[in-house]
């Protein structure tokens, strides 16, 4: 299946092309263009681009100036969405770290396979080759705020423009990787804003091992992202923002909420970026649930052969485990 991709032939961007889709479409179709029509800016964000000719998967691009280039978004809309006159529960499902990672993820991962039939909207935003979900201290390359991007633009801009419950028990985050980082810490420090939180195979301890995963942040978006900044502060830390951004501090923020963790046991030996990556995650994520489990924080946790990788069989159940703990469409 075909990802939503950033330039789109069959974009609807005059209303002559979308009178034309009108009279072309079926009932489904009609539903779904009168809709997307009615999707329109606000919260800081200004629309640049959008595909809304898929049935299910609707994509965009913002002007904001949150961040110092256009992000984009995908939106997966259960099957029923157009017809149905529901409100549905979200997830936001975050992205993981490298050139090849960003709003397109998971549908390269068959996203639609997983949620067919799932009263659910999956949101899939942009959050920077190695933006690590956070404000960085440093940028040489303008502003890269991804925390203020999703917090306090995105979230609201979802709300408004599609039929979700704005509340706590109607929203739920997770992510892969550098994506699951940002789910732990988006779930802690906005306690208010989601039930239910998911990391598959990311880390969930910043301080261990002399601050390991710190130091990896700030390197990776110094070269990836901001040229030479830092999420973090150096050679000097930011050391407030490390402890706020720190799942293994944050333990009380997890409380009543839905936790789900995966980690691989047995990386690749010979790929040094597969074993440093999953043996720190392992690492952490069991420092992390021993103290959950010592204050008495339900969670649920799975430790599987392989290394950092996408596990759609964790990710599917993750899904249905999000649904079950939400509010019902």
């Amino acid at each position: 299946m075909s990802a939503q991709h950033p330039t789109r032939r069959n974009i609807l961007k005059t209303a002559g092309g979308l009178s034309a889709a009108l009279a072309l479409g079926s009932a489904g179709v009609l539903a779904s263009a009168s809709a997307a029509a009615a999707v329109g800016d606000g919260f800081g964000l200004r629309i640049v681009e959008r595909g809304e000719a898929d049935a299910r998967m609707w994509y965009y691009r913002f002007q904001t100036s949150a961040i110092g280039w256009n992000p984009a978004v995908n939106v997966l809309l259960p099957d029923d969405y157009h017809w149905s006159g529901r409100r549905y529960p979200v997830v936001y499902l975050l992205h993981g770290g490298g050139t090849d990672q960003d709003f397109i993820t998971f549908d390269r991962e068959r996203i639609r396979e997983w949620t067919a039939g799932k009263p659910i909207i999956v949101v899939m935003p942009d959050g920077g080759h190695a933006g690590w979900y956070s404000n960085p201290v440093s940028s040489n390359v303008g502003p890269r705020n991804w925390e203020t991007f999703h917090i306090d633009q995105l979230i609201p801009w979802i709300d408004a423009n599609f039929r979700t419950y704005a509340e706590y028990d109607g929203r739920a985050v997770s992510g892969f990787s550098m994506g699951g980082f940002g789910a732990l810490k988006y779930a802690a420090k906005y306690w208010g804003h989601f039930a239910s939180v998911s990391a598959h195979s990311g880390p969930a301890s910043l301080r261990r091992d002399n601050g390991l995963v710190v130091h990896w942040a700030n390197a990776s978006s110094g070269v990836l992202d901001l040229n030479g900044g830092t999420v973090y502060g150096a050679p000097f830390w930011d050391e407030a923002r490390v402890s706020a951004d720190n799942p293994v501090q944050r333990i009380e923020s997890y409380r009543n909420k839905r936790v789900f963790l995966v980690a691989g046991t047995s990386p690749d030996p010979i790929n040094w970026f597969d074993t440093a990556n999953e043996t720190q995650v392992l690492a952490g994520q069991r420092e992390f649930r021993s103290l959950l489990g010592n204050a008495g924080i339900p969670h649920e946790w799975h430790e599987l052969p392989g290394g950092h990788f996408v596990r759609h069989d964790m990710l599917v159940r993750d899904i249905d485990g999000i649904i079950g703990r939400l509010r019902k469409a």
